[in-house]
């Protein structure tokens, strides 16, 4: 797989742990009173609030490891090569260098079909030689 790619993948990954993290957080979320005009909200101790409080930390690590190996894999991308107009004279020269590639593909295409017509010439020559049983010249 490919820098890009990975990146793409460790992007999902991060936004995937985000999303999931904040719906936990927000369905685990103890009440809380918002105004003093509010009747006090009733608290559930249980046995999974030990649970619902490693959570939290458990999620938040993946959170920054997968933000680490993201990063990890930023430094890995290549160096961009001089300026601005450095990488353009680039992609002139390289767009140049296409157009006399193509233009040379062009002109083997077209060669290919002048002896594929000559081929054709010769294997029709041939076939009305084998039909009308003649002697090749």
């Amino acid at each position: 797989m490919d820098i890009i790619s990975q990146l793409q993948e460790q992007v999902n990954i991060i936004a995937s742990l985000a999303f999931n993290t904040f719906g936990t957080l927000q369905r685990d979320a103890p009440p809380v009173r918002l105004s003093p005009n509010y009747p006090e909200p009733p608290s559930n101790p249980s046995e999974d609030t030990l649970n619902i409080a490693e959570q939290p930390k458990l999620m938040s690590a993946a959170l920054v490891k997968a933000a680490k190996q993201f990063d990890t894999l930023v430094n890995v991308l290549p160096v961009s090569e001089g300026d601005e107009e450095a990488q353009l004279k680039r992609i002139a020269e390289l767009e140049a260098e296409n157009e006399a590639v193509g233009q040379e593909l062009q002109r083997q295409l077209e060669a290919a079909e002048q002896e594929l017509k000559q081929v054709r010439e010769l294997f029709d020559q041939a076939v009305d030689n084998c039909v009308n049983l003649k002697k090749p010249d």
